[in-house]
């Protein structure tokens, strides 16, 4: 399973290929995003080719990773 914290768009092109690979490997694969639900989300969409798990925000918010990828440790 792939669990993706996230409502970006992009990543359901990640979705998409990461069934492929499974496909080829003769694996199964879920692939699954959660989102935070609340009263004052706009956005009350997962990614795309993927399941939708809407959870609340307090708790997304705790699974967040909060470190920046873009730049480099030294």
């Amino acid at each position: 399973m792939a669990l993706i914290f996230s409502q970006d768009q992009d990543l359901s092109e990640v979705a998409t290929e990461l069934r492929v690979i499974a496909g080829e490997q003769g694996r199964w694969l879920k692939v699954a995003s959660a989102f935070p639900c609340s009263p004052v989300s706009r956005n009350r969409r997962g990614v795309n080719k993927t399941d939708w798990i809407r959870i609340e925000r307090t708790l997304y918010d705790t699974c967040l990773d909060p470190r920046d990828y873009r730049t480099r440790r030294t």
